[in-house]
């Protein structure tokens, strides 16, 4: 083996233990691997080849870390549109979020009223200024404005 070549493999057992120590705390996208990696100093291509032969293994997953991360956010009640922002942010794109909404929460609607009960309780009757506070929270945390409308409607609270 010449000396490149021996260099070449260290740098890729470093950058192997650096992903599968990042890993082992929790998931993470291949994105942000490449990310915290860069910081480190590694080069990206470099980085590209471990992290694309640890997905091989299945050490790293996209799908798991997409998974991981919109339960635990839906969890703490945010929505469809920001938990797609942020997974698009961190390198996923396209990713079905109403598997797991439906496993953790039953369905959007369910998790929004949870999450406005929590907060606000059941007051109906309202005075402008505190319905857009409220539908404001609410779209804060990544819910539509249809919905929050349905959900007004469903609750029967009234301006």
């Amino acid at each position: 083996m010449s000396d490149n070549q021996s260099v070449k493999t260290a740098r890729f057992k470093d950058i192997e233990q650096s992903c599968l120590r990042l890993l082992a705390m929790r998931e993470h996208s291949q994105k942000e691997l490449l990310n915290k990696l860069l910081v480190k100093g590694f080069e990206a291509a470099e980085i590209l080849e471990v992290v694309e032969e640890l997905a091989l293994h299945g050490w790293q997953s996209d799908i798991r870390y997409a998974e991981s991360y919109a339960r635990y956010r839906i969890q703490k009640g945010y929505g469809p549109i920001y938990l797609s922002y942020q997974l698009k942010a961190k390198g996923i794109d396209g990713f079905n979020l109403n598997g797991i909404v439906e496993k953790t929460a039953g369905n959007w609607l369910s998790l929004l009223e949870q999450v406005y009960i929590k907060k606000y309780g059941a007051d109906v009757f309202l005075d402008r200024k505190e319905w857009a506070k409220r539908s404001r929270f609410l779209l804060q945390r990544g819910f539509s404005g249809s919905m929050i409308s349905t959900l007004f409607d469903q609750l029967n609270i009234k301006m």
